[in-house]
C-alpha cells in the first residue's frame, strides 16, 4: 500500500504523518504498514480493494454537493404528515447545528464531562413533559414511527396480555407501517378502526390503543372524544397512546389531561430542519408508574460528592448490555444533537414565544380553510389546528401540480382530497400560493377551530425557559453549556467500538444547503433528484466496500440496521418454507444490541460460549448448532470481534453455520479495521449492518444521529426495508419499513457521501492501516504497565486493545471507574468501560489522531499507572487518594481548605502547568464542572425535569 501523499484530504483526515508513522513503526518492530497488516489480519479474509471513484478534493466535493443539492426542488412544504415547515434560529444553527462542541460529543456515559448536553437533554425532557402533561419524558427516540412502536412494546410489557392493538385510523401512514413491521415479528396483531376508536375496543380485547392527535387528516377531536376513549381503554385493563403534536400542545389540551398513559411524536418542528426526512428526534412520555419501562435514554438529576446538582443518565444506562434480550428496546442511542436542537428552539422561544408561533399557524391555516370555503370547497374537518383537508371531487392531482407550478408542496390525500399543512415558515405569498393552485385568491375570511379545546395548564414555567430571549443571553448559554463538556474538539475519545474520529468540516458543510436541509420525504421523486443520486451512488459504494450485492439505507441507527437485517434473514426463511428457523446464535462477547435485535425480529438467543483468548468457542458452536441444527436462523457475530483482535476462525463459523442451514450475521460496528482489505460480503457473510455514525464519519452528536444501513447478499436482497409512501426505497417483496421515513436519516448521508469521495478507496484502506498502527502502538507501550488481555496474530490486535484491570483492582482497590475518572483531569474522555469484559478499558485510537495525542494518552495512563502503585505502597489512602476522589473539578482545588494527603497541584494539574502544543493541558486544561457523580442517589430519588432554581443554590 502506498504511502500517504503530503497533501489531499486523505493526509488531512489521518492524523500521522511520514515521521510519526516511522516513530511507530520501529518501537513495533516493523518495516511498514503492509507488514503490520500482513502480520495482523488473516490472509483468509483478505480480498481485493473495492471499487470506487478516485478520491477527489475538498473544493470538488464542495462543489459536486452544491449541485446535487440544486437538483432537490425545496418549495414551501405543505405535505404533513408529521413534517413541517419551520425556522432554526440562526443562533441554533450556527453555534449548535454547525459547532463541533456539539456534534462530535460522545453519548453522555461519563457525565461528569458532559454536564452541558445533559442540561440540553433535561430542558427537552422538561419541554416534553410539561406540553404532554406526563411527569417523565425520554431523552430522545429515533422518531416518530419508531416511537409510536417502542410505546406499544412498552404497554405490552406492562399490561402483560393480550395480543392485539387498536390504532387510529387516522393515524401517519408512514407511523402504521412501521408499527406492522415490528408487530409482525412480535406477534401482535394491529387492529386498524375504521371508525369510533371506542367502539374497536369494545369488539376487540387490546393491551393498547394508539390516538393520533391530530390526526392524519389534521382532525382535532373534541377532548369529551378523547375522554371516553381512554376511560374505555382503562375500563379495559388497556394503556392509551397519544400519537401527538408539541407545537399543537401549546394551544390544546395536554394529553395527559384526557387520560393518555403514554405520549410520543416527533420534535421536528421545534426548529429542527425537514432534512428529506430525518435526522429527527422522536419523543415518548409516561404517567407515573410507568418510568421503568420507557425504552431508550432517560436524563435525571443526582448530585457530586461535595452535594452540588449534578445531571446524569438515570436507570438504563447501556441496560443492552445488563438485561441483553429482555432490555426494553434495543436501542443504544437516538437523536440528541437534534432533541438538543429542539430544547434550544424551546428555550430561545419560550412559552410566550411557542404560543405565538403556534396560534400564527393556527390562524395561517383557518386563513386558508376560510377562502377556499368562501370560493365553493368542501372543508373536510371544522376542525383542525394546522392541516386543513379540502375536497375537489377528481381534481387533487391537478391542484397538487398546480400547487407546485406555484412553489408550494401539497398533499393529495386520494383522488378527491387535498391536504394543506401549514407551517411556521408559511408566509403570506406561500398561502396565496395555495389559493391560486384552487383557482381562488387569498382573502381574509377564516374557518375552523380547536374542536373547544384550550390549554388550560402552564407549561414551561422554569427559569430557563423564561431567560434567554434576546440572541446575546442565548449565545451565551449555548457557550456556557459547551464549555462544560468534552468532545472531540477538545481531545481525544478513546472509545473501543466506537470510533471517534475526525468529522471534517468538507463533510459537515452541505447537510445545511437549503437543497439538503429543507426537502420533505414525501415531496415529489421529480423534486429529489438531487438526493436520489447521492443516495444511489452512496448505497453502491458501501456495497462495494463490503462485498454484499445490495444495501438499504433507509435503518435510522445501527440498532435499526440489526433489526432489519434480521428481519431480511427471517422473511428469507419464511419464503424458503423454513418457519421454524428462530434460533440465532450470539457468542457470549456480543454487543447488547445484537440480543436485544434478535428478540425484536421475534428470534430466541442462544448463548455460544467464548474460549479464553476471547474468540468464539468452536466446541460450544458445534454443540449449539448440532442441538438446533434444524430451527437455527442465524448467527451474530462481529468481526474484528468483541475482544478488538481479528478471529482466526471467522471463516470455519461461517461455513458451520451455513452447512446447517443458517445465515451470517456480521455486525458491522468494527468495520474501521477491514475497509480496503475485507470484505464480509466476500468472507462468508450474509448480512451486515453499518455505522455510519462510526466507521465512515458521520458525528456521534452526543448521543445520535446514528445511521445504519443495511447490507446484504443478493439471496436476501429481496427481503429489505421498503415504504408505503415511496416506491422506490425498497423492494415489493420487503419486510415494511423499519424507519418513518423512506430513506431514513437522509439528511447526514451527505456527510458519508463526502468521506468516501476524498478518501477514494486507498485513502481508506490508509485509514485501516493507521487505526491499527495507532491500536498496536498504545497496546506496546501501555502493555508494560497494563496486562493486553487479547491478542491476535504475532501478538497484534486489530483496531482496539483491552486492557486488563482486574489483577490491578483485586490488588489495590482502583477500579476502572478510579481510572476513567482520573483521565478527566488529565485532559481526556475514558476509554469504554467494562465491555465486553468487566474490570477493563477498551481504547481505540482511531486513525484521525496525531503520534502527541496518543502519547499524551499513553502518557497519562502511564502515570496514573504510577499513582496506582503509590496507592498500593500505602502512600496515601485506600479511600483518600487522587484516584478514588477523581474528577478535581476547579471549585475543589481552589477551595480555602484542603485537607487531601496530596497537592492541590496534583490533583488539578497531574500532567504539569507548563502550556504545550496540545489543549487539555496547562493553561488550556479542561476543567469538569462537577466532582464524582453520585450515580445510585439519582436513581433513587429520580428527578427527570429541570429542578427549581433552588436546588442549584442550595
Amino acid at each position: 500500500m502506498a504511502q500517504l501523499a503530503d497533501s489531499g484530504f486523505p493526509a488531512r483526515h489521518i492524523g500521522i504523518d511520514d515521521a510519526a508513522r516511522a516513530t511507530m513503526l520501529e518501537r513495533l518492530g516493523l518495516s511498514s504498514l503492509d507488514e503490520l497488516v500482513d502480520k495482523a489480519m488473516p490472509s483468509a479474509i483478505r480480498s481485493d480493494p473495492p471499487e470506487l471513484p478516485d478520491p477527489i478534493t475538498e473544493l470538488e466535493v464542495q462543489n459536486k454537493l452544491q449541485d446535487l443539492a440544486a437538483r432537490n426542488n425545496a418549495l414551501t412544504s405543505m405535505i404533513g404528515l408529521g413534517y413541517y415547515g419551520t425556522v432554526t434560529p440562526p443562533v441554533i444553527r450556527r453555534n449548535v447545528v454547525e459547532s463541533p462542541a456539539w456534534y462530535t460529543a460522545y453519548t453522555p456515559y461519563q457525565p461528569e464531562i458532559s454536564q452541558g448536553r445533559l442540561e440540553a437533554l433535561l430542558n427537552f425532557q422538561t419541554t416534553v413533559s410539561d406540553l404532554t402533561g406526563l411527569p417523565t419524558a425520554g431523552a430522545s427516540l429515533l422518531d416518530e414511527g419508531t416511537a409510536v412502536a417502542e410505546a406499544i412494546l412498552l404497554a405490552r410489557r406492562q399490561v402483560k396480555k393480550g395480543a392485539v392493538v387498536v390504532v387510529d385510523g387516522d393515524i401517519f401512514p408512514q407511523s402504521l407501517a412501521v408499527v406492522q413491521t415490528r408487530c409482525r415479528a412480535m406477534g401482535i396483531d394491529v387492529v386498524v378502526a375504521e371508525g369510533s376508536l371506542v367502539e374497536a375496543l369494545q369488539t376487540n380485547e387490546a393491551f393498547a390503543v394508539v390516538v393520533q392527535t391530530p390526526g392524519a387528516s389534521g382532525r382535532v377531536a373534541p377532548a369529551d372524544e378523547l375522554r371516553a376513549i381512554a376511560e374505555k381503554a382503562h375500563e379495559n385493563n388497556a394503556l392509551v397512546i397519544a400519537a401527538c403534536d408539541l407545537m399543537a400542545l401549546t394551544v390544546t389540551e395536554a394529553v395527559g389531561e384526557w387520560g393518555a398513559d403514554v405520549a410520543v411524536g416527533s420534535s421536528q418542528r421545534f426548529g429542527v430542519p425537514l432534512f428529506f426526512g430525518g435526522p429527527h428526534a422522536g419523543f415518548i412520555s409516561v404517567r407515573k408508574g410507568l418510568e421503568r419501562q420507557m425504552p431508550g435514554r432517560l436524563v435525571g438529576v443526582s448530585k457530586d460528592t461535595d452535594g452540588v446538582p449534578a445531571i446524569r443518565l438515570a436507570l438504563q444506562t447501556r441496560e443492552q448490555h445488563i438485561r441483553r434480550e429482555k432490555a426494553t428496546s434495543n436501542i443504544c442511542t437516538a437523536q440528541a444533537l437534534l432533541a438538543i436542537i429542539a430544547a434550544m428552539y424551546a428555550t430561545y422561544h419560550g412559552p410566550k414565544g411557542l404560543t405565538g408561533i403556534a396560534t400564527a399557524i393556527h390562524e395561517k391555516a383557518r386563513r386558508v380553510a376560510g377562502s377556499l370555503q368562501a370560493a365553493g370547497f368542501e372543508i373536510v374537518h371544522d376542525s383542525f389546528f394546522d392541516t386543513v383537508q379540502v375536497k375537489v371531487p377528481g381534481q387533487a392531482a391537478a391542484i397538487v401540480d398546480k400547487a407546485r407550478d406555484e412553489g408550494v408542496h401539497l398533499r393529495q390525500a386520494d383522488n378527491d382530497t387535498v391536504g394543506i399543512s401549514v407551517g411556521e415558515d408559511a408566509d403570506e405569498h406561500d398561502l396565496a400560493a395555495v389559493c391560486r393552485a384552487f383557482g381562488t385568491e387569498l382573502g381574509t375570511e377564516t374557518h375552523g377551530d380547536l374542536a373547544g379545546q384550550t390549554r388550560t395548564t402552564e407549561f414551561l414555567t422554569h427559569e430557563v425557559f423564561n431567560t434567554y430571549h434576546s440572541e446575546t443571553t442565548m449565545l451565551r448559554y449555548l457557550r456556557l453549556l459547551s464549555d462544560r463538556d468534552f468532545a472531540l474538539d477538545r481531545g481525544m475519545i478513546p472509545l473501543g467500538s466506537c470510533t471517534m474520529k475526525l468529522n471534517s468540516v468538507a463533510e459537515m458543510e452541505a447537510m445545511t444547503y437549503p437543497g439538503f436541509a429543507n426537502l420533505h420525504p414525501f415531496c415529489p421523486p421529480a423534486d429529489a433528484e438531487g438526493y436520489v443520486a447521492l443516495i444511489s451512488s452512496l448505497e453502491d459504494w458501501l456495497a462495494s466496500v463490503t462485498g454484499y450485492a445490495r444495501v438499504s439505507i433507509q435503518p435510522n441507527a445501527g440498532s435499526q440496521g440489526e433489526f432489519a437485517g434480521l428481519l431480511a434473514i427471517r422473511a428469507y426463511h419464511e419464503a424458503n418454507g423454513d418457519d421454524q428457523r428462530t434460533i440465532c446464535l450470539i457468542p457470549s462477547s456480543a454487543h447488547g444490541t445484537n440480543a436485544a435485535s434478535a428478540h425484536m425480529a421475534g428470534m430466541k438467543v442462544v448463548v455460544v460460549k467464548s474460549a479464553d483468548n476471547g474468540e468464539v468457542d468452536l466446541d460450544d458452536l458445534d454443540a449449539k448448532i448440532e442441538k438446533h441444527r434444524d430451527q437455527l436462523a442465524a448467527i451474530m457475530v462481529t468481526y474484528p470481534s468483541t475482544h478488538g483482535v481479528y478471529e482466526e476462525g471467522i471463516t470455519a463459523i461461517c461455513e458451520k453455520v451455513h452447512a446447517a442451514g443458517g445465515q451470517v450475521y456480521v455486525d458491522g460496528a468494527n468495520l474501521n479495521a477491514l475497509l480496503g482489505f475485507a470484505q464480509p460480503g466476500k468472507f462468508g457473510g450474509d448480512v451486515s449492518h453499518l455505522n455510519l455514525h462510526k466507521t465512515f464519519a458521520i458525528p456521534h452528536g452526543g448521543g445520535g444521529p446514528g445511521v445504519g444501513p443495511v447490507a446484504v447478499g443478493a439471496h436476501l436482497a429481496p427481503y429489505l426495508p421498503n415504504h408505503p409512501l415511496w416506491a422506490d426505497a425498497g423492494p415489493d417483496t420487503g419486510v415494511g419499513p423499519v424507519s418513518a421515513a423512506p430513506f431514513g436519516s437522509a439528511g447526514v448521508l451527505s456527510i458519508t457521501w463526502a468521506y468516501i469521495a476524498m478518501m477514494g478507496a486507498s485513502g481508506l484502506a490508509q485509514a485501516t492501516q493507521n487505526a491499527i498502527l495507532s491500536a498496536n502502538y498504545i497496546a506496546k507501550r501501555l502493555g508494560e504497565h497494563y496486562p493486553v488481555l487479547y491478542t491476535g496474530n504475532n501478538g497484534l490486535v486489530a483496531h482496539e486493545c483491552i486492557l486488563d484491570l482486574r489483577g490491578i483492582s483485586k490488588e489495590t482497590g482502583v477500579t476502572v471507574d478510579d481510572v476513567a475518572k482520573r483521565l478527566i483531569d488529565y485532559g481526556f474522555h475514558a476509554p469504554t468501560m467494562s465491555f465486553p469484559v468487566a474490570g477493563t478499558l477498551m481504547v481505540e485510537p482511531t486513525e484521525s489522531e496525531s503520534l502527541a495525542e496518543v502519547d499524551r494518552f499513553c502518557d497519562a495512563m502511564i502515570a496514573i499507572r504510577g499513582e496506582i502503585d503509590q496507592v498500593a505502597a500505602g502512600e496515601w489512602p485506600a479511600d483518600n487518594n487522587p484516584l478514588v476522589n477523581a474528577p478535581h473539578p476547579l471549585a475543589q482545588v481552589t477551595a480555602d481548605e484542603w485537607t487531601r494527603p496530596y497537592s492541590r497541584a496534583l490533583a488539578g494539574y497531574p500532567a504539569g502547568r507548563h502550556s504545550g502544543p496540545i489543549a487539555g493541558v496547562g493553561q488550556d486544561k479542561y476543567w469538569p464542572p462537577v466532582s464524582r457523580i453520585e450515580q445510585a442517589y439519582g436513581d433513587r430519588n429520580l428527578v427527570c425535569s429541570c429542578p427549581p432554581i433552588e436546588a442549584y443554590a442550595d
